[in-house]
């Protein structure tokens, strides 16, 4: 009905416009003097009975002196190619005028066609202007009906454990009866948790799929507006439509967008603290016997109000983590089905070297493969494919418009292998899988391509000093070959740093400062998270500038002595890597076993 009304005012806009041109032509001939022969004109001319006259290239038209029987007048002719017109005028004194002042005329439907179109368009604006201030208070949620939910669990993978946890959503929706028979009640939200690109939103979907149940999507975002109580009241026509459409499924993603810590600092939001409250009072209101589920994801759950996570609200959490290897695997089996897989293509070692990505990163991981083979007119996607699209996810795209000097190439060479030879010294360092000095991505302009031995989910402290070590081992082979330093080791000294700050203030890996947190607090402060007060005094900060320098120097000392014994060895596998611009680790353990590995510096 509504799209109806619509279409009705918009016609009858164009109606407007259209009767607004037309009645200029028809009341044109109103203002213009009547229409006589040019042998009218000549005879009135003659005759002496002309006063003035206005010549135009295509109109003659005089004014009539008065008489005792008529008033004078104004007629007008078409004008013909008559050479003695003026001196005609001139003989009988009449007042001649080279422009027509009628010729405005004309052109008067022309003139008033613009502000017909600013008419028409004002008309249309008002006409938007009161649609969208009655559609204010409107959920603008994207309601997916039972049969357009395409996703199922099978669309999902590498997420068993969160899986389970949300059978029993999908068990109430589909079989209500199970839990009124013992009068069990299912949780009113469920709140999905974990890093970006694992899977949430993705999983939310296939619950709605899984369930055979309308799917209501809508961003925590959406809610907030500039005028206060439109979020409000979004939210209350959101859960009147679920109801309605009740049993249903209501996801809200980014819902740290809408549910943040009320109250906190100076830097209130009035609407959105609004907006939050009555969500509150929604999930009191509503009887989850109803049928209506509410789904939420988040990958900031420390900065939610406390209010949105007690018993009673989004009293369940099923955490979507970072998949380990063989959830790796089963992600890259499911989005491997859809391109042709060459016979040297093995998913389990690309598994192992994609620790610590998450499924948007595998997927987008096939994808790349699959795009490298078109381009490469190859009928499957095969290893090669494989390892290209990994190097291009690790460091970016190859840059081949960076065209490095002989000197600076030769830089690059022996900072990478200097990366390198450390790592392979350190027994709890990543293995080194390929060396280039290919530039990639932003700025770099070499990378050395490490894949951890097995997923970690804790670090020692040897461990963290071995990899701060490996960072510092492209400058000081830099150091030990061209006896100075670059610019190129910034990225190093950046995580060093970061890793050394975090040994000392969170993780209490100092003996000067014992076993003591003095990281900043995580709690929200003027609505910003991770912006708190450091929680130690001045003197502690000292101290831990301090431990942070001591940590650093001593890791680069050990890099030194390591690459000291190995000078000629950093030469030789320099110069092979600047001859073929990439080696392998194989290639390299080759040379450190072979090779003369230690020269005296």
């Amino acid at each position: 009905m509504k799209a109806k009304d619509d279409r009705f005012q918009s016609w009858s806009l164009w109606v407007v416009l259209a009767l607004t041109l037309l009645g200029t032509q028809f009341l044109m001939p109103l203002f213009s003097p009547p229409p006589v022969s040019y042998s009218d004109i000549r005879e009135a001319i003659s005759e002496g009975r002309a006063s003035d006259a206005w010549i135009s290239p295509t109109t003659v038209r005089l004014k009539l002196k008065p008489t005792n029987s008529t008033a004078g007048r104004e007629v007008t002719a078409t004008r013909v190619d008559d050479p003695k017109l003026l001196d005609e005028l001139q003989a009988h004194s009449v007042r001649v005028y080279g422009v027509d002042r009628s010729q405005w005329l004309g052109f008067l439907p022309w003139l008033l066609l613009p502000f017909a179109l600013v008419l028409f368009t004002s008309l249309r604006g008002l006409n938007g202007l009161r649609t969208g201030a009655m559609t204010f208070g409107q959920s603008k949620a994207k309601i997916y009906a039972e049969q357009e939910v395409g996703q199922r669990f099978g669309d999902v993978a590498g997420v068993d454990e969160a899986k389970e946890e949300l059978q029993e959503v999908i068990d109430f929706l589909r079989f209500p009866e199970k839990f009124a028979r013992l009068g069990g009640q299912l949780p009113k939200g469920v709140l999905l948790v974990g890093p970006p690109g694992t899977g949430k939103t993705l999983l939310a979907r296939a619950v709605a799929g899984e369930a055979r149940v309308p799917f209501f999507s809508i961003s925590g975002s959406e809610f907030v507006e500039m005028f206060v109580g439109v979020g409000a009241a979004r939210v209350r026509d959101l859960f009147k439509q679920a109801k309605q459409r009740a049993p249903c499924i209501i996801f809200i993603d980014e819902l740290d967008a809408l549910g943040k810590v009320r109250g906190v600092g100076l830097l209130s939001h009035d609407e959105r603290e609004q907006t939050l409250n009555q969500l509150l009072v929604e999930l009191d209101g509503f009887d989850p016997r109803t049928g209506v589920v509410l789904m939420a994801a988040t990958n900031r759950p420390e900065i939610l109000d406390p209010a949105l996570l007690r018993a009673g609200r989004f009293d369940r959490q099923v955490l979507v983590d970072r998949p380990d290897r063989s959830a790796r695997l089963a992600i890259l089996e499911l989005h491997a089905r859809k391109v042709l897989l060459g016979e040297d293509a093995n998913l389990g070692d690309l598994a192992g070297m994609t620790a610590g990505m998450v499924g948007a990163d595998l997927a987008n991981l096939i994808n790349e493969a699959a795009l490298l083979a078109v381009r490469r007119n190859r009928d499957k996607v095969g290893r090669a494919e494989l390892d290209e699209a990994l190097e291009r996810v690790l460091a970016g795209l190859e840059k081949k418009s960076r065209v490095l000097s002989p000197k600076e190439k030769e830089r690059v060479a022996h900072h990478e292998v200097g990366h390198a030879l450390v790592s392979l010294a350190l027994p709890g360092q990543s293995l080194v899988r390929k060396i280039s000095i290919i530039p990639r991505g932003i700025a770099a302009l070499g990378y050395t391509v490490q894949t951890p031995k097995q997923d970690r989910f804790l670090s020692t402290q040897s461990e963290l000093e071995d990899q701060i070590a490996m960072l510092m081992g492209g400058r000081v082979a830099e150091e030990l070959v061209f006896g100075d330093r670059s610019t190129g080791a910034e990225d190093d000294l950046t995580k060093a740093t970061l890793i050394a700050r975090s040994m000392v203030n969170a993780y209490g890996m100092s003996n000067l400062l014992g076993e003591a947190h003095c990281a900043p607090s995580k709690a929200l402060f003027a609505g910003v998270p991770d912006a708190g007060q450091a929680e130690h005094s001045d003197r502690t900060g000292r101290l831990i500038d301090v431990e942070v320098q001591r940590i650093l120097a001593e890791q680069h000392q050990r890099a030194r002595e390591i690459l000291k014994a190995r000078l000629a060895l950093i030469r030789t596998a320099a110069t092979a890597l600047l001859a073929k611009e990439t080696l392998s680790g194989e290639e390299l353990a080759s040379m450190a076993s072979s090779g003369p590995a230690r020269s005296a510096a």
